[in-house]
């Protein structure tokens, strides 16, 4: 059963009655917030604070909705912020709130799922599951999400709004974003962001774009059947492999003479299964593949025709088949960022960094389940560089080499947690400011 924190739900109610002030004459201006938080960030206790949590559950990595020990670290650090929670969510999920309890709202997302791979990386927190490693940065996103949590907590008179910390199970082909919110993790939020680290970008650097920045991706499995017999007397057999091989070449046309080549597809086959001896016919052949592509409508043609197209090629070679897709939703949708919070993120990067320092994104093929926040409420996902331009060459996620470059970990953290602050700010303008406590000052 989901419910708060015991010690969160007694401060949800304090800050839902007692909202604590924002200060004009203490706190910097909305342009100074995105490196007064950078310095912050950079600080030993938020540094090193952060690096501990991304190495432990670096080295104790889960798959999809089993991440009960990384969301055990997670609800442990919220309340050593003393920031209230709803647990569990999606299996797993966490979902913390900070601020007033008052609109505007906006969420953070930080995804936990780790890779069933086996890390190749030799160093002191390498995994210690065999076959399970963090090959995609999943642990440093929850470690900037809580580092932003802590420099949030640390300047709340500022949130005359409320921030939704969201951290979610299952982005890796499991669609736990969906589940989440299904689950209500979006209640009153009106606008959202994400981050996720990337080798393409140096250190320092960050990069976005308006509008296409990841594919919609979906997945499906074949079966073909067929009549099974010897190699020597073909004839007398129905071979699911000749028809298998029809169907995969045709599956290339899909693209090349159906696709529009201003709506960029991706038609693959990653799995080809069948038979057991070299002179002996199988009874069937399992295939299995990935399609890809922008646009929703690209997407929902794509699947109709691979069904097609798989049913028709074995059926013209004497065989049947059978084609399934994921049952409760057929593909990820394509990842759109909101223009206007695309140029919002631009401006407090920019403030932050420079704006020489924020890159415009090519679109890439991969897909990201932020998607499914983005068919709720705008939303914007932006890349975290993480290359050393005079440091070693690091290697691309989803590689047993992948490896976080943890100086990247201030730039995360700070830059959410700027992106919520200044969305309250430029969004509650009509609050009037009051005095806030010394502590409370940067």
């Amino acid at each position: 059963m989901m419910s708060f924190s015991k010690l969160g739900l007694l401060i949800l109610v304090h800050f839902l009655v007692s909202p604590e002030p924002i200060s004009s004459s203490s706190s910097p201006s909305s342009e100074e917030i995105p490196k007064a938080f950078l310095k912050l960030a950079k600080e030993s206790d938020v540094f090193d604070w952060m690096v501990g949590i991304r190495r432990k559950i670096h080295e104790n990595p889960e798959l999809g909705y089993e991440e009960f020990e990384t969301s055990k670290v997670i609800r442990e650090k919220l309340d050593e912020l003393g920031i209230p929670y709803k647990h569990p969510l999606a299996v797993t999920g966490v979902v913390g709130y900070l601020g007033s309890g008052n609109p505007p709202f906006v969420a953070l997302r930080a995804d936990m799922d780790a890779l069933s791979m086996q890390e190749l990386l030799e160093w002191e927190h390498k995994s210690k599951i065999d076959g399970k490693m963090h090959g995609c940065g999943h642990d440093s996103h929850v470690a900037m999400l809580l580092g932003a949590a802590k420099i949030l907590q640390q300047h709340k008179h500022m949130l005359q709004g409320t921030v939704v910390l969201v951290f979610q199970p299952a982005e890796e082909g499991g669609m736990g974003a969906k589940k989440m919110v299904d689950a209500g993790a979006l209640e009153k939020v009106e606008a959202m962001f994400a981050v996720h680290v990337s080798p393409s970008y140096a250190l320092g650097e960050v990069a976005s774009r308006s509008g296409s920045f990841g594919a919609g991706s979906g997945f499906f499995e074949a079966l073909i059947s067929g009549k099974g017999g010897h190699g020597a007397i073909p004839q007398l057999a129905i071979d699911p492999i000749l028809a298998a091989s029809n169907v995969v070449v045709s599956l290339q046309h899909l693209v090349s003479r159906e696709a529009d080549p201003l709506d960029p597809q991706v038609v693959t086959i990653g799995q080809f299964q069948g038979g057991g001896a070299y002179n002996v016919i199988p009874d069937s052949v399992t295939l299995g593949g990935t399609f890809r592509g922008f646009s929703v409508g690209g997407m929902t043609r794509l699947k109709t025709r691979i069904e097609e197209v798989i049913v028709g090629q074995a059926a013209v070679q004497r065989c049947n088949a059978t084609v399934k897709f994921d049952e409760e939703s057929p593909f990820v949708p394509p990842t759109i960022n909101d223009k206007g919070l695309h140029l919002y993120f631009h401006q407090v990067a920019s403030d932050m960094l420079g704006s020489s320092r924020v890159r415009e994104a090519e679109p890439m093929m991969a897909s990201e389940d932020f998607s499914f926040y983005q068919q709720v409420v705008p939303g914007c996902i932006y890349l975290l560089g993480l290359q050393d331009e005079n440091g070693e060459k690091l290697a691309f996620p989803h590689s047993p080499f992948f490896k976080v470059n943890e100086d990247a970990l201030p730039y995360g953290a700070a830059l959410q947690a700027s992106l919520a602050v200044r969305y309250i700010l430029d969004h509650n303008s009509e609050v009037p400011l009051q005095s806030a406590s010394k502590r409370d000052e940067l």
